[in-house]
């Protein structure tokens, strides 16, 4: 069976083919920046980028008319489970006037759809960030006008999630794991027998990152508001793009950040010993979650290659349970092996439920 991925970004989308499990070849396909700013809605670049796609697989000699399935990245859609998830009409027109708003990410469904309906073969999505399989008790926050909201690297983190079990000679329903993955973003989740039961939300909340702020102290936060120093855009984009280690270092490259603390700058090492010190301080908090009942805690994301900031974390989480590092983020075999499970019947497609 060969399957073809679909993971739009701002600027590009990569593709990928494969052929059961094996990755045939994968191609990322640039956008100049003036010709997607030609479009007003990120909706209306899906001609655009199909015609892209569809030179890609000439160039590569793989017609359409090859593949098995379609998979596509999910978009920001309404709080729904994980899974593997069947397009069709319901679920391509939330993705066209998704509730969380543009992403290039809602585009990926949509071509998926589409092209799956060219060539009459199923189209999917897997694990979107909107996946939501928090217990009722973590949704609460303080204030019942700010409830904690699930948004994380659902798709990653199942993904790594599976594959450890894999390795341990189980099922990801058979084992609890505290997956951590560290980006430019990062998500910590307990993960109990095959559900993400808590999270928190990487925009808001949680360590800080290479650009993200994280958890801040809420009062010092609203005087900040409320100082006439700042506009509500400078403040999300201090917040979201700004924050974290960028804003203590002005780099927003992890590698950098490691040269420098080679070389004795002890800045960078007391912010990257900062970080590590944060995600620590969330897996032991996730811990909680599970009451100690931990399979396995795992490192995964772009900067889980960092030396420096893993061994750290290893070096205060290690005894709660052992620790797995999977550096990187397969985003497109994760999304190939989730359409691959329902090909073969290992799971069921769910269906999107239309508000």
């Amino acid at each position: 069976m060969k399957i073809l991925a679909i993971n739009p970004g701002s600027t590009s989308t990569k593709i990928a083919a494969y052929e059961q499990e094996a990755c045939l070849w994968k191609e990322g396909i640039d956008h100049p920046v003036d010709e997607i700013n030609a479009f007003v809605h990120v909706g209306d670049q899906y001609a655009y980028r199909t015609e892209m796609i569809s030179k890609t697989l000439a160039e590569k000699g793989m017609p359409l008319e090859q593949f098995d399935a379609i998979v596509g990245r999910g978009g920001l859609l309404r709080p729904l489970a994980g899974g593997t998830y069947l397009l069709d009409d319901a679920l391509v027109n939330a993705l066209h006037h998704a509730p969380g708003g543009e992403h290039a990410s809602n585009l990926g469904g949509i071509i998926a759809f589409h092209l799956g309906q060219q060539i009459k073969v199923p189209a999917y999505i897997v694990d979107p960030v909107a996946v939501d399989e928090m217990e009722p008790v973590a949704r609460l926050s303080g204030h019942p006008e700010l409830p904690r909201l699930s948004q994380s690297h659902a798709l990653n983190m199942k993904a790594v999630a599976r594959k450890v079990a894999k390795e341990m000679g189980k099922t990801y329903q058979d084992v609890n794991l505290i997956v951590a993955h560290l980006g430019g973003g990062i998500s910590v989740a307990p993960h109990r027998r095959g559900k993400m039961i808590d999270v928190n939300n990487a925009n808001n909340e949680g360590p800080y990152s290479v650009e993200r702020c994280g958890t801040l102290p809420s009062y010092q936060l609203l005087k900040l508001c409320y100082s006439g120093k700042y506009s509500e855009k400078d403040l999300l984009k201090q917040i979201l793009k700004e924050g974290g280690m960028y804003a203590y270092l002005g780099t927003k490259d992890g590698r950098e950040a490691e040269r420098r603390l080679r070389a004795g700058d002890l800045q960078a090492k007391l912010v990257l010993e900062g970080m590590a010190y944060q995600v620590a301080k969330e897996i032991g908090a996730m811990a909680t979650v599970l009451e100690g009942d931990v399979d396995r805690i795992v490192l995964t994301g772009g900067l889980a290659y960092s030396e420096f900031i893993t061994q750290e974390i290893v070096r205060r989480v290690s005894f709660m349970a052992p620790v797995v590092i999977v550096p990187g983020e397969e985003e497109m075999e994760a999304l190939a092996l989730g359409a691959l499970r329902v090909l073969r019947g290992e799971e069921e497609a769910l269906t999107y439920q239309a508000d």
